[in-house]
């Protein structure tokens, strides 16, 4: 009969890897961390469990093969390998941008629940001590839906992730083409700009040449006489002072 603890192990250790696998496209390097860390809190719960439950259970203060003590134990495991688990791999993926750290927790948290259903569908194929080889085929299904689940969730988080990464794209190229437009309509009105000052400097140029060849034409009309007025006009001027 396969036991809980070789039931665990089947279902967390093709869970893990299928995420890792599919993660490794989004976490880099990352996704390399996330089978151990998650592996570590599953022995680093293993053994706050069994500090807990050991001491229960001598003292018997809690009867595994007894209901409902075996669902306190049930539960209180959870919470610890819930905790530790969520640790490790939020520490990975707050190393990470696009990825939500949240998804650490929901990752968590489906595992245990999934878990839960298949012990809870298969409790007459486990007992708390036996022989795994005994229980292949309920370590196959262990094993299948630890498969699916690290699959599920891990495509989940692909795809979310996937989404941000068009959003940001769209983001991006939006900046770039309104700072595009921006500048197109800077230089065009910078060229109207100069356009309109040179068509200005042309026509006060045109206007003092006029004004040049209205002088010009004036002076021959009146010709030395008016130099001669001119200069008699200054030199009574002249004395009267």
């Amino acid at each position: 009969m396969l036991d809980y603890v070789s039931a665990a192990m089947a279902f967390y250790v093709t869970m893990l890897p299928v995420q890792e696998w599919i993660l490794e496209f989004r976490l880099g390097y990352l996704g390399r961390y996330w089978s151990l860390i998650s592996v570590a809190g599953l022995f680093i719960g293993f053994l706050l469990c069994a500090l807990i439950f050991v001491p229960l259970i001598i003292n018997m203060t809690l009867d595994p093969f007894r209901y409902p003590d075996h669902i306190v134990m049930s539960a209180i495991a959870a919470v610890i390998f819930g905790a530790i688990l969520w640790l490790g791999q939020w520490l990975v993926l707050r190393q990470t941008e696009i990825t939500p750290r949240i998804f650490a927790l929901i990752n968590t948290v489906v595992g245990i629940i999934v878990y839960s259903l298949l012990v809870w569908f298969n409790q007459k194929s486990l007992v708390w001590s036996g022989n795994p080889i005994e229980g292949w085929k309920t370590g196959l299904i262990f094993l299948v839906g630890g498969a699916v689940t690290g699959a599920a969730t891990g495509k989940t988080l692909d795809f979310y992730c996937w989404r941000i990464e068009q959003q940001l794209i769209r983001i991006e190229k939006e900046r770039v083409e309104k700072e595009t437009q921006e500048r197109e309509r800077f230089e065009e009105e910078k060229k109207q700009q100069e356009i309109l000052e040179a068509e200005m400097a042309e026509r006060k140029r045109i206007e003092r040449e006029e004004a040049i060849e209205e002088e010009r034409l004036w002076y021959e009309k009146h010709g030395q006489d008016y130099a001669d007025y001119e200069e008699d006009e200054d030199y009574e001027e002249e004395e009267e002072e």
